[in-house]
């Protein structure tokens, strides 16, 4: 059996490697658009920063790693079409175009950075600039014009995850950085009332941050880039050395919608979970397909994780094998300076357009016994369902080191288990007093939702 699969990133190197795993005589080639496969493009921005040095250490794998599973790569190689019927993949690279025959394909082509309808985001780049942060190419164009420019003045578009996460990275370098968020807060992913700390943290460590601000377009001038934007109706300008625009990003379906796959939600290729497009001996994963949320259904919500476990269903099923994806909760985590942000499920809006009758209660707890010296607060929002008393989603900031992560990771499996908020309460945490409280923080804040929404003697 020959597989093969497209993509140096998560999705294609991952359900590649899976095959190998289970099945060493099977023939696995892995078709990647650039020279760097498994190279870790969420740690992009702790390159920038300085915390993971050389760039190198970025890869997950070793070019020679990779190959040593069995498995034969093609570099440098752009899957161009899919010719169904026959089974055959169309690849273009430095010796012009080829086919490469197949029993099984699976397609990991993930997402292209998305430019909001911005004027001058696709007509300007590196040369001028301009950046994105999607690749390894991206990030050499970048580290480039640090090196070379020494710009002192950066605009970041965006202040989601990895704007954030970026404006950390320029500030250790000492630059000035402009934030600007479409929304009135940042981290759109958070209720306002949470994400406003991390808006002060951002502040704190010195990033100018602009809420409520549209960005129509960049243009580029004799003295630099200038960035044209609209606040609160009222037109802005920005000056810059350097604009990054992290904006989002949007799924890479040209090869599949071409070989005639189905779109769905967020114009995402469809499969169901087996990780099938329903194309013949054709499968899919990662940025590029849509999720199965656990408690939305069928959804578009791109995240490493997801495409991590999406591969190991697609490289085992294109064996013949029958797994299934058992779905997401949406549970997400960022460090923003000194400050860690985390969600898992739904927000009490995104609760009620799915059917939900939620409602919301904020808390606080400390992360260990007070009397214990260090001890931090955690800000909760949970959200839960006032008719059943079901788990709904949970939000959470803390300061670095309070175990922020781990805790949304508690109310993830709690989503995943479908547990009640009584029931997070029932269950069996550890505890001592440098590290925890006899009823956890995530257990405190359950007990504050049910104290609000559902008093000793209701019944759920």
């Amino acid at each position: 059996m020959h597989i093969v699969a497209i993509g140096g990133s998560d999705a294609g190197i991952s359900a590649a490697l899976r095959a190998r795993e289970l099945d060493q005589s099977a023939d696995v080639t892995v078709v990647v658009a650039d020279e760097y496969p498994n190279y870790s493009i969420c740690g992009i921005p702790y390159y920038f920063s300085g915390d993971v040095q050389p760039w190198q250490s970025l890869a997950h794998r070793t070019h020679a790693d990779l190959e040593a599973t069995g498995m034969q790569l093609r570099l440098n190689t752009l899957a161009t079409r899919i010719d169904v019927a026959d089974r055959r993949l169309v690849v273009q690279d430095d010796h012009g175009e080829s086919t490469i025959a197949y029993d099984e394909l699976i397609v990991g082509t993930g997402a292209l950075p998305a430019y909001a309808g911005i004027e001058g985001l696709g007509e300007l780049g590196p040369e001028d600039g301009v950046h994105v942060i999607h690749s390894m190419g991206d990030t050499f164009a970048l580290d480039t014009h640090l090196a070379d420019r020494d710009p002192r003045a950066a605009v970041i578009i965006g202040a989601g995850y990895v704007g954030l996460e970026m404006a950390e990275g320029f500030r250790t370098r000492g630059m000035q950085v402009i934030q600007l968020q479409r929304g009135p807060e940042v981290l759109s992913t958070l209720d306002p009332e949470l994400a406003s700390a991390v808006r002060e943290e951002l502040v704190a460590h010195g990033v100018d941050v602009h809420t409520d601000t549209t960005v129509r377009a960049v243009t580029k001038t004799d003295t630099g880039l200038v960035v044209h934007a609209e606040h609160r109706g009222e037109p802005v300008s920005h000056a810059a050395d350097l604009v990054l625009a992290v904006v989002g990003v949007r799924p890479n379906t040209a090869l599949l919608e071409q070989a005639g796959a189905r779109l769905g939600a967020g114009r995402a290729v469809v499969v169901d979970d087996r990780m099938q497009t329903g194309l013949p001996h054709v499968l899919a994963a990662g940025d590029g397909v849509v999720t199965h949320h656990r408690l939305l259904g069928t959804t578009y919500l791109p995240l490493g994780t997801t495409a991590h476990k999406q591969r190991r269903i697609a490289g085992e099923n294109a064996l013949g094998g029958q797994a299934r994806f058992a779905g997401s909760v949406g549970t997400q985590v960022v460090k923003v300076f000194d400050l860690v942000a985390a969600r898992a499920g739904l927000r009490e809006h995104e609760a009620a357009a799915a059917g939900y009758a939620p409602a919301t209660t904020q808390s606080v707890a400390d992360d260990h016994k007070r009397y214990y010296p260090g001890a931090q607060p955690i800000s909760m929002r949970i959200t839960g369902d006032r008719d059943t008393g079901l788990l709904l989603g949970a939000q959470m900031v803390g300061r670095l080191g309070t175990e922020t992560a781990k805790r949304i990771d508690t109310f993830a499996t709690a989503l995943f288990a479908g547990l009640t908020i009584e029931q997070i309460s029932d269950l069996d945490l550890s505890y001592t007093p440098p590290l925890g409280s006899p009823w956890d923080a995530v257990q405190a804040a359950a007990q504050a939702w049910s104290r609000a929404h559902q008093p000793i003697g209701a019944s759920a």
